[in-house]
């Protein structure tokens, strides 16, 4: 289900059995698996590629721009595994051609994200940040 409130563009390909939730915002080259569940307020840019029954929480951004100022607007990709969990206000930036020779930022499957992402991630792995 696809609330009226939120903002997909046409081009996106969301698979069957999606929720996305009011005031999230789907940009063109995004390709999202069924079952996945997309959260309020969440930002799916240009190069995401989400498997299949995600979690993405409110606040998420996910394939915005890398901060490295190498990054000069390359076609670049941020995949996301199966079954992954993205918590509240994580920002998964997309690769950058100097970082991985592909382009590509994968994060495995079945992986809990409460922090913000820079890199390839195993499978099954749990990440957690706390500010003191």
């Amino acid at each position: 289900m696809i609330s009226s409130l939120a903002s997909v563009h046409p081009k996106a390909k969301i698979a069957a059995n999606v929720t996305i939730e009011p005031f999230s915002t789907i940009y063109e080259d995004v390709e999202i698996g069924e079952g996945t569940w997309i959260g309020p307020n969440v930002t799916i840019m240009d190069g995401a590629r989400i498997g299949k029954n995600c979690k993405i929480f409110p606040g998420a951004v996910v394939s915005a721009i890398p901060q490295d100022l190498k990054y000069k607007g390359e076609p670049t990709i941020a995949e996301v595994g199966d079954g992954t969990v993205v918590r509240e206000c994580v920002t998964i930036n997309k690769g950058t051609l100097q970082m991985h020779k592909s382009g590509f930022d994968i994060i495995g499957s079945n992986v809990n994200m409460n922090v913000v992402y820079g890199s390839e991630t195993p499978e099954k792995a749990f990440f957690e940040f706390e500010a003191c």
